[in-house]
């Protein structure tokens, strides 16, 4: 099963545990869309490679909207790819979202500093 996501940051709360404030940061993961799986026989390894915040054609470059338009998907913002062991469970247009984590999963988290210094 693909345990990957990329959420965007909305702002940080706080959760009241045992009578004491905890900081909790908020994201907004939005669904992600297969758009090419990658096998050991094609690549050499296996993943999937998921498109997320859907676009406008207009807004990505020419060799992107050619790569999405042969896979038949709509354009997304971002693309990045996700370790798989099992590729052919999933097919090109599958949709994944949070439902890939349980409640409790303890997950690895990176960002990128918007640099506004």
């Amino acid at each position: 099963m693909a345990r990957g996501l990329l959420a965007r940051k909305i702002g940080m709360t706080q959760l009241f545990v045992d009578g004491s404030a905890v900081g909790a940061t908020v994201f907004e993961a939005k669904p992600c869309t297969v758009v090419r799986v990658k096998t050991i026989e094609t690549d050499g390894y296996n993943a999937l490679q998921l498109g997320y915040d859907e676009v406008d054609e207009k807004r990505v470059t020419k060799p992107l909207a050619g790569h999405f338009k042969k896979a038949g998907v709509a354009p997304h913002r971002h693309l990045f790819e996700v370790r798989v062991d099992d590729p052919e469970n999933y097919n090109v247009g599958d949709v994944i979202g949070v439902d890939v984590f349980a409640e409790g999963d303890k997950i690895d988290i990176s960002g990128i500093s918007r640099g506004l210094g």
